[in-house]
This record gives C-alpha cells, structure tokens and sequence, in this order.
C-alpha cells in the first residue's frame, strides 16, 4: 500500500523518524531548504510546510539569519512505574475532579465489578516545570474508595498507593496496556497538542499482593514530547529455539 498522505506530511513523519533516531542530535542543525529540498525531490513549498509541522509540534525550532535547529530537549523517557512521585524532575499534579461514578465497560472488566458497582474517579493533570505533560483517569471500586482519601476532592499525601497499603492492599503488580491513537479535543486543549500529533495511552490495572484488582487507570500524554522505558529481567541459560 502506497503513502495517502499529502507529500509535506510524508517528508515531515521522515525527519522526525530521523530526530528521536538521533541522526539529527538535540542543538544540531538540520540541512537547508535547497539540500531538502534535493534529497526529498519535493517542492520548496513542500519543505517549507513539512517544517512549519514541525515547528508547531516543537520538533525543530529556527533562528533567523542561521537556520533551523532540532530542540535541545531531547524527548522525555518515562519509566512506566505505577506512580510518579511529585517533585521528582519537576513533576507536579493538578487534580481537575474526584467523583464516583458508572465505571466504563473496560474499566468494569479491569477491576472485575459487577453490573451495577460504581467507582470512585480520580481525574489528575500532570505538569512538569509548569508544563501540562499527562492526563489520567484513576478508578477505585467505590466499595474499597468510599470513606478514605480515595474519595475526598484533595490531593493524597503519600499518594493512593499509600491509601491501598493502609486497607491491607499493597500493590503486587501492575499490567499496561500500551496504545496509540489521535486525541480527543479535550486532551487537545488539555495537554496543549499541536495539530497531527498522535498520543500514547496507557491503560493500566494495578493489583494488590492477594492478586485482586485495586485500581484501573487511563493515561494520555503526547507522543512528540515522551518515550516509555521498560524494564524486565531476563533468566539467563539456555533457551528453546523459537
């Protein structure tokens, strides 16, 4: 199947692949618009846009009189973790809402709820240096949330995991599920996305040491600005041929 795409996004999706690669390094210089120009057999016109893309999403950025540049931050690696502690590299949260409410169906299924269980809602913005990075939605089984701190509008000293310890549930594990997809216009406007850019969500169901599910979360945050890192540790010897 041939690219559908318009010639300035193809040359655009090229030279971001190029960026998080490192061929083109966080401060370097990217080629002029003539030898782009050549190497992409396009139009001027085409460049031109392809950059301003780029520009807009906070790939690049241009200096007058001295060119165009790949931004010197390079993008955030997050260590998929099961919370991010406030403080640690600037991080901060924004809590925008707490209630309890109808569970939707993959969070029903996450937490094992029968048809008619509600959940407590955590809706949280993260920022880092001031800047909004994250959007998640936490969900608590309301019978486990209801008269602890889960369920109060107020951000949570020591965090839920921490709340959980307390109810005789600390955390044993934690499965994500990894997807891309386009934003919504609330996290659009939320997470301040400039125009194309995909986000990453993560759905996520964290499990107490006895195995029951304890918490199921929604996290979205934009693709151009972050990298998950994942660690596992791997049996040495032999293995079976695959």
């Amino acid at each position: 199947m041939t690219d559908g795409r318009p010639r300035h996004e193809q040359v655009a999706a090229d030279l971001r692949a190029r960026i998080m690669s490192g061929e083109f390094a966080p401060g370097s210089q990217l080629p002029s618009i003539p030898s782009l120009v050549t190497r992409y057999a396009a139009a001027t016109a085409t460049i031109q846009r392809a950059l301003g893309a780029l520009k807009t999403e906070g790939s690049i950025y241009s200096e007058v009189g001295k060119g165009v540049f790949v931004r010197r931050r390079p993008s955030q690696v997050v260590t998929a973790s099961a919370y991010l502690t406030p403080g640690s590299s600037g991080y901060s949260y924004r809590l925008l809402d707490v209630s309890e409410t109808v569970p939707p169906p993959e969070v029903a299924n996450g937490l094992s709820l029968g048809e008619d269980e509600k959940v407590v809602l955590r809706h949280r913005l993260l920022l880092q240096g001031g800047e909004p990075v994250e959007v998640s939605w936490s969900y608590y089984p309301s019978s486990l949330a209801a008269g602890t701190e889960l369920a109060e509008r107020k951000k949570i000293s020591g965090g839920a995991g921490g709340v959980l310890a307390e109810l005789g549930l600390p955390q044993g594990q934690m499965i994500d599920r990894v997807s891309a997809r386009m934003p919504t216009p609330d996290e659009v406007e939320m997470l301040n996305l400039p125009p194309y850019v995909p986000v990453i969500r993560q759905h996520r169901v964290i499990y107490a040491a006895s195995g029951r599910p304890v918490e199921v979360s929604v996290l979205v945050k934009g693709s151009h600005l972050h990298e998950l890192r994942y660690e596992q540790q791997l049996l040495s010897g032999p293995t079976s041929a695959t």
